[in-house]
């Protein structure tokens, strides 16, 4: 990794990628939202406000004019618009490989927080994935939202692996080992739905670029066994519950959504009213395109 930032052997590097990253960074949710018509079809406007804030921050939010409208070429059309193909076709998915998130309680769903009403932790999407089907991008598209809650804390990664980082460079080395972090074996009456997924938390893909994996699961997670890394997820998980002028917050109200190369985030218990919450969840193999 020559000149890259996260080569733990070169500072230089590092700190002019720091310097430009927190110079651009945004610390209000506003810096992130970009007002649309219809996500189906961006304007050459619109679609250069979107990456300009993914370029800054891995992420968007776009307020479209859609409202509770339930078309799901709405996330998809918008995820081609970015260079978002490769979809992940993910146990809970609809037949489509779009995940229609909502409160479900049949034998599919009902053990996974996701598709219940109750609050999920600091993650990224598809932790538990092998190498090969790695989600670089994650598009979120709410058609409804909840009675109350159902917010979203977001924090780039980027601003993870920097805070991590300043405290002390071994323990991104810690974080980077190849079975620092491993989701034991899933099972359904018996049968072996998905094997061990060891795999590092922060790397850095062949375009350079950095990717996180991680969840803030306490029970179904082993950590590589080693003082250093311990006090490495201690340090990174103090990270995560910090507040800091990067840490952002907000709720997907009908017609919005969030396009990102997989950021850091969390989800709020929330309540349904009549009209239970519905969100659409397109996971890809593939980054935001031009980022």
């Amino acid at each position: 990794m020559p000149d890259s930032p996260f080569d733990l052997a070169s500072d230089t590097a590092y700190l002019r990628w720091r310097e430009r990253k927190l110079a651009g960074a945004p610390t209000r949710l506003d810096d992130l939202v970009v007002e649309i018509g219809d996500p189906r079809s961006l304007t050459s406007a619109e679609h250069g406000a979107m990456l300009e804030r993914c370029r800054r921050a891995n992420m968007a939010v776009y307020v479209g004019k859609t409202g509770d409208d339930p078309d799901k070429r709405i996330p998809t059309a918008l995820g081609a618009a970015f260079g978002l193909h490769r979809l992940d076709h993910n146990r809970g998915a609809d037949d489509d490989a779009v995940t229609s998130l909502t409160v479900q309680t049949d034998a599919r769903h009902r053990e996974y927080i996701p598709y219940s009403n109750r609050p999920i932790a600091w993650h990224t999407d598809g932790y538990y994935n092998a190498s090969e089907c790695r989600i670089d991008g994650l598009l979120l598209h709410c058609v409804h939202p909840a009675e109350d809650g159902g917010v979203n804390d977001l924090l780039d990664h980027d601003i993870a692996y920097i805070l991590v980082r300043d405290q002390s460079p071994e323990y991104i080395r810690a974080l980077m080992q190849p079975e620092c972090m491993i989701i034991p074996a899933s099972y359904v009456d018996g049968e072996q739905m998905r094997p061990d997924q060891p795999g590092p938390v922060f790397s850095v893909r062949p375009d350079g670029q950095l990717h996180m994996r991680y969840t803030n699961r306490a029970r179904n997670i082993v950590w590589r066994d080693d003082p250093l890394t311990i006090e490495a997820v201690a340090c990174l998980k103090d990270v995560l519950h910090r507040q800091t002028p990067w840490h952002l917050s907000g709720r997907l109200e009908s017609g919005w959504g969030l396009v990102s190369n997989n950021v850091l985030h969390t989800r709020s218990g929330f309540t349904d009213g009549a009209v239970p919450r519905l969100l659409y969840r397109a996971r890809y193999y593939d980054r935001i395109a031009g980022t």
